[in-house]
């Protein structure tokens, strides 16, 4: 196969690499190369990647390139560049979690994302940087260093999948496996101006369990709706390991992405009630709200009712953390960021009384929601209240964590950039089991107003200085 004269292949969607293959006018191996030399050039300064696994990359990518010479491609996604967040089990990999206490022996066995993605022929290409156990808003730790935004790397790409937003907005692959435990897919998304989605709970298996439980959720990022749901036809296939998994859905999440939102009831709260929000990202959020408003949906300004569930989070979450840390020794336990530290302390003084009533209120807050959206189809809120902040600085997402603790789906899509040229977010919530109409809601704002990628002469500039 022999490239013509295209865009970079670095730079193409998943969807339009493989109808490159299929008409032999790429090859998965070029498509391969030009990722890792994008990845060798200006992941320096960015820092996405953990581990690269160039050799193995290689070998899959050559099998696939052979299977698309006999018209036999193995799946969905032969030959498409795929990336992980480095909590996710693949085989023949460490899984690092961002930590100085973890090892370097490899996985024996894929996480259930990982396994689907081998039998779609996906080449499998590395690691992506997160936080510590992904416990933080930032992407920094002992054991990687720091992760930078890609528009300012003096600025945080938000976190925990700080390394796999980079990597969407950057280029380095069109496809990137992370994970949402309280907004580590929607709040990067929103930091790097790229696309990320956190399925509804169960929707993709999950295997071993995260220590927080049903919290976690693991999503796609990319730069594309349609790519993003490409990857969750995939992702989303079944695993027998999960029991919390809902049962598997046999369809093509691409359909109906089109449809467009003209008639749907869509609830616009920029505060959520309690939250104060930076006024730029808000006036942004607004200007986003209309412009969903113009392709046809009924928009009301109006507040979802619940009060702040940051308490309840906090205590489910440390008490995730308290297990996660339980057997560890205490030599160990020194190596760990002094926040990991603390919420693990926290979580030792909870009593079986305090877990179960956060898990009771967890359980009004999912009735509440539930009755919300009889009344209306999605919920839009800004997926941050404030812009990316300096490298460094400590950070959440607020917005995001209430809908970790419902399980409903939602997903941060780009709606503009403040004026230091950092990009702003607009978050998409869907009742519980409603994916494919955040998907399509996803899809229309996207159609009238696409997103760039960041300058590579940035990364150029700030190279040459390091």
């Amino acid at each position: 196969m022999k490239a013509d004269t295209m865009s970079n292949p670095a730079e193409l969607s998943a969807t339009a690499l493989l109808a490159h293959y299929a008409r032999r006018e790429l090859s998965p191996v070029e498509a391969l190369d030009a990722i890792l030399d994008r990845v060798r050039r200006y992941d320096p300064v960015c820092n996405a990647f953990r581990f690269v696994d160039a050799d193995g990359a290689r070998e899959q990518a050559r099998a696939s390139e052979r299977r698309w010479l006999r018209g036999e491609p193995l799946g969905q996604l032969d030959g498409v560049p795929v990336s992980f967040k480095d909590l996710l089990h693949v085989r023949g990999w460490p899984t690092r979690m961002g930590s100085l206490v973890t090892g370097d022996a490899p996985q024996p066995d894929d996480c259930p994302a990982a396994a689907r993605l081998r039998e779609h022929g996906a080449v499998l290409v590395g690691k992506t940087n997160t936080s510590e156990f992904g416990t933080k808003g930032t992407t920094e730790s002992a054991l990687a260093g720091v992760t930078r935004n890609p528009w300012n790397p003096a600025h945080t790409p938000g976190g925990s999948s700080g390394g796999a937003a980079a990597a969407t907005a950057l280029g380095f692959g069109p496809l990137h496996v992370a994970t949402d435990g309280g907004g580590s897919i929607r709040a990067p998304s929103a930091a790097c101006g790229v696309f990320g989605f956190k399925p509804g709970t169960g929707r993709v298996p999950c295997y071993p369990p995260a220590h927080s439980g049903t919290l976690f959720h693991i999503g796609p990022m990319a730069r594309s709706v349609a790519d993003a749901a490409l990857l969750f036809n995939v992702i989303s296939g079944p695993d027998s390991r999960d029991w919390h998994a809902l049962p598997h859905e046999v369809r093509d999440w691409r359909q109906g992405l089109d449809a467009g939102i003209a008639g749907m009831r869509v609830a616009y709260s920029r505060t959520l009630g309690y939250l104060a929000v930076d006024p730029e990202v808000g006036a942004w959020c607004d200007a986003a709200v209309q412009r969903l408003a113009a392709l046809g949906a009924v928009v009301e300004e109006t507040e979802p009712g619940f009060d702040n569930p940051a308490p309840v989070f906090r205590v489910l979450w440390d008490a995730g953390v308290a297990r996660l840390l339980r057997d560890m020794p205490a030599e160990r336990i020194a190596l760990l960021d002094p926040l990991l530290q603390q919420a693990a302390a926290r979580g030792r003084e909870l009593d079986a009384v305090a877990y179960l009533d956060a898990t009771g209120r967890r359980s009004e807050l999912g009735a509440a929601m539930q009755r919300f959206h009889q009344r209306y189809d999605l919920l839009v809120t800004p997926t941050l209240a404030g812009v990316s902040p300096p490298v460094g600085a400590s950070w959440s997402a607020p917005h995001c964590l209430p809908f970790n603790l419902t399980g409903q789906p939602a997903a941060s899509v780009p709606c503009g950039f403040t004026r230091a040229g950092l990009p702003v977010g607009l978050q998409i919530i869907g009742p519980k089991h409603a994916d494919a109409r955040v998907l399509r809601a996803a899809r229309a704002f996207e159609a009238i107003c696409p997103w760039p990628m960041p300058p590579l002469t940035l990364q150029e500039d700030n190279h040459d200085r390091s």
